[in-house]
């Protein structure tokens, strides 16, 4: 897999942290992204300039995390960082405002808000070190603010998830993933792409993801190969060089698998469209999930789009005949389609989620950290249809540390 920092730092979405010296910024930017970056002291103003730190917050993915200097700063050099943390509103999507209680809110953050307000840029309040100070009044801010507030302890790691909700929710509607394929290819490389053409294929034309693909693999200055199942032989013995990966329709994985030599990259279509609209992590270890029902549990069949109740018979009979077969007996079925997902997830042991064709990745991503939050395992149909054939592992190989999470579960 190409590493993290080969995600161009255009394509990932900005958050700056801005907060009083001292407020804890650099505590949350490490209980974010589960890690220790960030510079931690307790000495006012450690953070000087802003720093760029391209990384990862699971489950919302490549970010650009911009540590600024304390919006307090005092002094001509005060000024001079002050300035330095206001311009970084220019290159940010999102703004998160942290706040000591004990310091509560004044003339800094009010400032800051009108300033981000000024640049359009959508403002989280976070309300820090709550552990420590408990009566801390939410209510009172917020009018003050006029902007929701989480509350977290970033060293107890508390609240960190729901903020996470918070940041997918408040992030621009267009925002996106980086790329399809664009982070698994480099220039000139050749992507073999299989497309059976049968009688479900639309006359005269083929099918909107096959096209993305085509499209991206072009963006990324790389050689789209696109054959039908039956000509894969034939295409892998005339290349000149051995396809950097191959990409297939799910329905003849087996055949396309048994075909392409062990050291090049494969994968499906719905596979690297589930990473694309989602978090493939979180969907893989759904997958896990899936071996563990019994028979009597209770599996929720979501549908993201409300033209029609499930998409054909996969929701209605295929999913349901795979699941009961793996649990070994009856399990009890409900289905929802449309923007919401039921209120209460926790009466579910499994949630299976439609390919999200009709929501971008931010509503995706709401989804699965509603799941998540309710604790629930949660499964797309494209992952799923990969597991239940067998064909996960192979076809998770462009992603050897979900692959190698896979393989330690089993």
């Amino acid at each position: 897999m190409g590493s993290l920092h080969e995600t161009p730092r255009g394509s990932r979405l900005h958050i700056a942290i801005f907060g009083r010296r001292n407020a804890g910024k650099s505590s949350l930017v490490n209980a974010l992204t589960s890690q220790e970056i960030a510079i931690v002291s307790n000495v006012p103003g450690t953070t000087t300039d802003p720093v760029y730190k391209s990384m990862e917050i699971p489950p919302v993915g490549p970010v650009v995390i911009i540590d600024t200097a304390g919006i307090d700063d005092v002094g001509r050099l005060g000024a001079l960082r002050i300035k330095k943390t206001i311009g970084v509103l220019n290159k940010s999507d999102l703004a998160i405002l942290v706040i000591d209680p004990s310091q509560g809110v004044g003339e800094y953050e009010l400032d800051l808000i009108d300033k981000a307000a000024e640049q359009g840029v959508p403002v989280i309040g976070v309300l820090n070190k709550i552990d420590l100070n408990p009566g801390a009044n939410q209510a009172e801010m917020e009018n003050k603010m006029g902007i929701r507030i989480q509350q977290v302890s970033a060293v107890a790691r508390k609240g960190i998830d729901d903020l996470k909700k918070e940041i997918i929710r408040s992030a621009p509607k267009d925002w996106t993933a980086p790329t399809l394929v664009g982070d698994l290819i480099n220039p000139g490389d050749i992507v073999l792409l299989v497309t059976p053409i049968d009688q479900a294929a639309p006359k005269g034309r083929i099918i909107l993801p096959q096209v993305q693909t085509i499209r991206d693999i072009l963006d990324n200055d790389a050689i789209a190969l696109v054959v039908k199942d039956g000509e894969l032989k034939q295409a892998l013995a005339g290349l000149m060089q051995k396809p950097k990966i191959v990409i297939t329709d799910s329905q003849v994985f087996k055949e396309v698998d048994a075909c392409t030599p062990r050291d090049v990259m494969m994968t499906s279509f719905s596979i690297l469209f589930a990473r694309y609209k989602g978090n493939l992590e979180t969907l893989v270890a759904g997958a896990l999930a899936v071996d563990n029902l019994k028979p009597g549990d209770k599996v929720l069949i979501s549908e993201a789009c409300t033209h029609h109740r499930v998409e054909d018979d996969i929701g209605t009979v295929k999913i349901p005949h795979w699941l009961r077969r793996r649990a070994g007996g009856e399990l009890c079925f409900e289905w929802s389609s449309g923007i919401e997902m039921p209120e209460d997830l926790t009466q579910y042991n499994l949630i299976v989620h439609c390919g999200a064709c009709m929501i971008n990745r931010k509503e995706m991503l709401h989804r699965l950290m509603q799941a998540t939050s309710a604790g629930v395992p949660i499964i797309n149909y494209g992952v799923l249809i990969a597991h239940v054939h067998g064909i996960l592992p192979r076809a998770l190989t462009p992603f050897p540390k979900i692959m190698q999470l896979c393989e330690q579960e089993h």
